[in-house]
């Protein structure tokens, strides 16, 4: 019996205000490298600690990479992923489907790779976390969302098991592979229809079908 949610939070509840940040980042930045593995050490460097300020993280982030960190660089970066978070906004069925769930009694965690204060200013300006039993943020517990450890974590704090919860992501690579790797069900949202998986949905409205 499902008795708990974990959401991915960009792409699958809040669309963001800007064209992928980490896409931009890997342009702006001229990396010599496949985009995955940037993305996964990128998040290693950017997302498992809390900086004293954005521009030092970007410095981190390009002494990481071996690149020569313009301060005009820095500047557009900041502006990107500021510009992210500045315009995002939750997809028209999620905060619905959130209240719906929390009705039913069942327990509701967020899981995301984010730097400090990126995702926490869109929950407060629409009012969502008052949703969850757990946020779990990448910065704060040093763990990126698809690893073992944030998943056993998240269970141990909301006191469930692997079966009784679910994982909804938007992506296979992330949300899915790290859930199935743990032994939690996982649903993909797919609202371009791009993807295959076997538990798929267009949107958070059709999540019902998995509870």
């Amino acid at each position: 019996m499902i008795k708990g949610v974990i959401f991915d939070f960009w792409g699958t509840l809040v669309e963001q205000g800007t064209y992928s940040p980490l896409r931009q980042t890997y342009k702006i930045l001229r990396v010599r490298m496949p985009f995955s593995p940037f993305v996964v050490k990128f998040e290693n460097v950017f997302m498992t600690k809390k900086y004293e300020d954005q521009a030092t993280a970007f410095r981190e982030v390009c002494k990481a990479f071996n690149i020569d960190c313009k301060p005009f660089v820095v500047d557009k970066l900041i502006g990107i992923w500021n510009s992210c978070k500045l315009l995002a906004k939750p997809y028209p069925e999620t905060l619905q489907v959130l209240k719906d769930l929390k009705d039913k009694g069942l327990k509701l965690a967020v899981s995301s790779n984010s730097p400090y204060n990126n995702v926490e200013p869109v929950l407060e300006k629409f009012d969502m976390e008052k949703y969850f039993d757990r946020v779990n943020l990448s910065w704060e517990t040093g763990k990126l969302k698809h690893e073992s450890e944030s998943f056993e974590s998240i269970l141990r704090k909301m006191n469930l098991k692997h079966g009784e919860v679910l994982m909804v992501g938007d992506s296979l690579e992330t949300d899915i592979a790290g859930a199935e790797k743990v032994g939690i069900k996982a649903v993909l949202v797919d609202r371009k229809g791009r993807r295959e998986y076997k538990n798929k949905i267009k949107d958070l409205s059709e999540l019902n079908q998995f509870l």
